[in-house]
């Protein structure tokens, strides 16, 4: 199956998923407006359908497959939330439509942002379908890479390093943690489901660390070169917020190379698994390309 069949058909039962689970909840009107609203703004939905393709690749079904990907995507979203307050990035557009501040308040974005993200650990919790052993491996790894030693502890490195000059090393580990650890997770969580062995988890891991690079360096490149259009939020925030980034410290040429770098060695990272991995490689190919 091609990327561009398999989207098309994931895609949408991924934002029914999403919008399941959400109306399902009692909760405050106003509070499920806003979950929802980001939510269903669209986006691309890489990571879970990175999860989904890891599953395809290993020629596996689960019947809980559709929920994991939902709670990756609640974080995810989550975290976008949070980052255009204005304490954070300070941004008036998200997925080409106001930021979830900007419409419904800063104190309500800020309780959907936190609903979404402590949702997204129930409903992995009440997984029906899986072994205790599996669930707890999951609500394991996802605390570890959306938390302090990961995406979280990644954006208070980010906000510390702006204004500064930072060695590309330190920049290096700011989106380790920021972008690739939830990114990683997503393709371990497909591995989990599938029963994956553990040195296929392991040329997973490989393969998910430098996509996660690579996703980030490219995000730097648009920042330079797309418009808040194109981009679907603010162009130049980077260099307005006084962000390193790998064109500020490499040149824009030499970031070009550091992304083609680690697009390559992600697909070496799989190169010897079973199969041909092709959802994989043209979902490397669609993240080093893409333009928003």
């Amino acid at each position: 199956m091609r990327l561009k069949e398999f989207r098309s058909y994931y895609e949408p039962l991924i934002q029914q998923e999403l919008q399941d689970q959400i109306e399902a909840l009692s909760i405050p009107a106003s509070l499920k407006e806003s979950m929802n609203y980001s939510l269903q703004a669209g986006g691309k939905r890489i990571r879970p359908i990175l999860m989904l393709a890891v599953m395809h690749e290993l020629g596996a079904n689960h019947p809980d497959a559709l929920k994991v990907a939902a709670a990756i995507e609640m974080i995810h979203t989550y975290s976008l939330i949070h980052d255009d307050l204005p304490s954070m990035d300070d941004d008036d557009l998200r997925r080409g439509m106001p930021t979830n501040h900007k419409v419904y308040g800063e104190a309500v974005a800020i309780l959907a942002g936190d609903a979404l993200l402590t949702y997204s650990f129930g409903l992995i919790a009440r997984l029906e379908n899986i072994s205790n052993d599996d669930k707890v491996n999951l609500i394991d790894l996802m605390s570890v890479s959306s938390g302090a030693e990961g995406m979280v502890g990644g954006q208070i490195l980010d906000i510390e390093g702006e204004e500064k000059k930072l060695a590309l090393e330190e920049l290096e580990q700011v989106h380790r943690l920021k972008t690739g650890a939830l990114l990683t997770f997503s393709i371990l969580a497909g591995a989990i489901l599938a029963q994956a062995k553990s040195e296929t988890i392991v040329a997973l891991t490989r393969f998910g660390e430098h996509l996660g690079l690579a996703f980030q360096i490219q995000d730097d490149i648009l920042d330079v070169t797309g418009t808040s259009e194109e981009l679907g939020k603010t162009a130049g925030k980077d260099e307005n917020s006084e962000k390193s980034t790998y064109p500020g410290i490499l040149t824009l040429p030499r970031a070009k190379e550091k992304l083609d770098h680690h697009a390559s060695q992600a697909l070496q990272s799989i190169d010897g698994l079973d199969g041909e991995m092709a959802l994989l490689k043209e979902l490397t190919a669609m993240i080093v390309k893409r333009k928003n």
